[in-house]
């Protein structure tokens, strides 16, 4: 009997404890200005968060041998289980499954890019499997140059910079478009989504 006239007491003072925890949950720390900056790693099409350098195709030839691309992706950037980097000339069949999403030769990585920045800021942050951001950025400009070059968008000598490299054309830019209009928190992404 005593219990149960205590039992709503307790319930208020757990929800008034938990109430003044919910903000901050009481838990972690706000980042340094440091740690955010080495988080913020990402390039926007415009290129201006690209860093100092500069790669030309025939170096990112070699470098593609060298940091093992081909293990995954190909010797010719086609036919591995990896995603298609190159289109194949026809001749390349893969025998190996390929890894869903399916990326082949009907959807070319490299060409379905809407801004040659996206390929230079997935190669700097997710290659090579297992040893992610360990590239240079000279090396990052040469491997996309040589991906840009192989797949017809640009020329052998030209160099990608962080001037250049926005600049490039690409064949699927008008494939894409940008939103209406810029999303704000708390509005849901898709008009009327979801349906109430």
């Amino acid at each position: 009997m005593g219990f149960r006239k205590f039992l709503p007491l307790l319930i208020l003072a757990m929800s008034q404890t938990g109430s003044a925890q919910s903000p901050t949950y009481g838990i972690g720390r706000t980042p340094t200005a440091e740690e955010m900056r080495a988080w913020d790693i990402s390039i926007g099409p415009t290129g201006k968060e690209l860093p100092p350098g500069q790669g030309i195709a025939r170096d990112g030839a070699a470098l593609f041998v060298q940091k093992g691309c081909a293990g995954c992706h190909g010797r010719t950037g086609s036919g591995g289980q990896a995603p298609t980097l190159i289109r194949s000339d026809g001749t390349t069949k893969n025998t190996l499954s390929c890894l869903s999403p399916c990326v082949n030769d009907n959807n070319v990585m490299a060409l379905r890019s809407p801004y040659a920045t996206v390929m230079w800021d997935y190669i700097n942050r997710g290659m090579p499997l297992g040893k992610e951001q360990t590239l240079k950025p000279d090396e990052v400009y040469a491997l996309t140059a040589f991906l840009l070059f192989k797949n017809g968008v640009i020329k052998e000598d030209d160099v990608m910079d962080a001037q250049s490299l926005p600049k490039v054309s690409m064949p699927n830019f008008k494939g894409f478009s940008m939103p209406p209009e810029e999303w704000k928190h708390g509005v849901p992404r898709l008009k009327g989504y979801p349906r109430e």
